[in-house]
């Protein structure tokens, strides 16, 4: 682990001042980076940890905002503002990529070395990102087994993992279909891990707020997927080669 340090970055999107978190490794060169995105509920402490968690491995990690540094706990709120983003492509990908110009315009990102890596409506927009022919290392998703427009998934240049619980009624068994037969189709290097008796947001700690049906906290697979967002970093993003390793 290395020393980090952090910072608060503000940038235009979807019509909102967006309010990331940026997580820096100790030294002054070049590393390779990740975007990171929240669930629906947007940007909290959970995704800035993961972040700063990020940054300690070696990567410059960006944990960007979906509705103007505000954090939706009410469900019916996060949905009225969630479902039409979903259901939009072109909004996701505007909020991907004002977020992906912040993250490359940081000194310390190699501008040629990024993945994206999200869960829920943040996993969504990195997916987008893929299909939309942005030049990324990989795509990581949790609870984001989301399909696009027809064709376009063959856009995606690398490859992409998705975790989701199977148990989870918002990506049930025939959006997990659909998802991995998109990817398969479309010729892209996919995987997918199924959670045993997960609930959506499985990974997330649990809330003192109303959630909406569905969600559970699931700690030990919550650690291995964490785990294995690590491992596809490693794999098609490492920093051994930084590092001096």
């Amino acid at each position: 682990m290395t020393p980090i340090t952090t910072r608060t970055v503000e940038y235009p999107a979807d019509g909102l001042t967006m309010i990331g978190h940026l997580a820096l490794p100790a030294g002054v060169d070049r590393r390779p980076a990740v975007l990171l995105g929240p669930e629906g509920m947007g940007l909290s402490d959970v995704e800035r940890r993961r972040a700063d968690a990020l940054a300690e491995l070696g990567y410059v990690a960006l944990a960007f905002d979906l509705h103007g540094g505000r954090y939706l706990g009410d469900p019916e709120e996060m949905l009225a503002r969630c479902l039409p983003l979903l259901a939009d492509p072109d909004r996701m990908r505007g909020i991907g990529h004002a977020a992906l110009d912040v993250l490359r315009s940081e000194p310390r990102t190699d501008p040629d070395r990024i993945a994206a890596v999200g869960y829920g409506t943040g996993g969504a927009v990195g997916l987008e990102l893929g299909r939309d022919g942005v030049s990324l290392r990989a795509i990581g998703t949790v609870n984001a087994t989301t399909t696009g427009r027809p064709g376009e998934a063959a856009r995606i240049r690398c490859p992409v993992w998705a975790g989701v619980g199977s148990e989870d009624p918002i990506m049930p068994p025939a959006q997990r279909k659909a998802f991995t037969a998109e990817m398969q189709a479309a010729g892209v290097d996919w995987r997918l891990t199924l959670y045993g008796g997960a609930l959506h947001a499985f990974h997330h700690p649990p809330v003192d707020h109303p959630t909406v049906p569905g969600v559970g906290y699931h700690p030990r697979h919550a650690r291995r997927a964490w785990r294995d967002v690590v491992d596809l970093l490693a794999e098609c993003l490492p920093v051994a080669e930084d590092l001096g390793a």
